[in-house]
């Protein structure tokens, strides 16, 4: 019984892993402000590897609108820049020496739409995930009963508890993408 206890546990904790991963995508999302978050998903071609941009370069907002990159080291200058350029964020870096200065532009409505269907797309994928966590822990209950390792009322209540946190989970999904939402559609 405790094994199963410690499974639900173990549920909720990969579920809450599918909403993190959420977070973060999300994060990556551009609302017509700067944020440092913005970049945290460029991965830059370095010293024969791929590195996440802050780990070579500094990132800050001088101001609401503009994003500045400092590269630590001069040689990975182009190669932040390309990064930068091929994220798909839409993002257009003016070099300065090492400086990389980066401003958001507006966005219209048309790219505000585009923003909101990918964050849905982002959502999906986190709700497929809790579903998959969910699944995982069904089977694991069946097996459980299969094998008279726990009675048909563990069973029913190990599968509430399991709905429960599928539930819960899905529903902090859609707060989470409704609050990303309103920050994009409003300017």
């Amino acid at each position: 019984m405790a094994a199963a206890t410690h499974d639900i546990n173990d549920l909720k904790r990969r579920m809450q892993g599918a909403m993190t991963a959420l977070k973060t995508e999300l994060s990556g999302l551009r609302t017509g402000r700067a944020s440092a978050h913005m970049l945290d998903p460029v991965m830059v071609e370095a010293y024969g590897g791929t590195m996440p941009l802050n780990q070579c370069a500094s990132v800050t907002i001088p101001e609401p609108r503009l994003i500045s990159v400092n590269v630590w080291d001069k040689s990975l200058v182009h190669a932040v820049e390309k990064a930068i350029v091929n994220s798909n964020l839409g993002l257009s870096p003016a070099t300065e020496g090492q400086t990389l200065r980066l401003r958001i532009p507006e966005l219209n409505e048309d790219r505000r739409k585009e923003l909101v269907k990918l964050g849905h797309k982002y959502a999906e994928t986190a709700r497929v995930a809790v579903r998959h966590i969910r699944r995982d822990g069904m089977d694991v209950v069946k097996k459980l009963e299969k094998d008279h390792t726990i009675s048909k009322d563990d069973h029913d209540r190990f599968t509430a508890d399991i709905q429960k946190a599928t539930d819960q989970a899905i529903s902090e999904i859609d707060q989470t993408l409704s609050a990303k939402e309103r920050e994009i559609l409003t300017v």
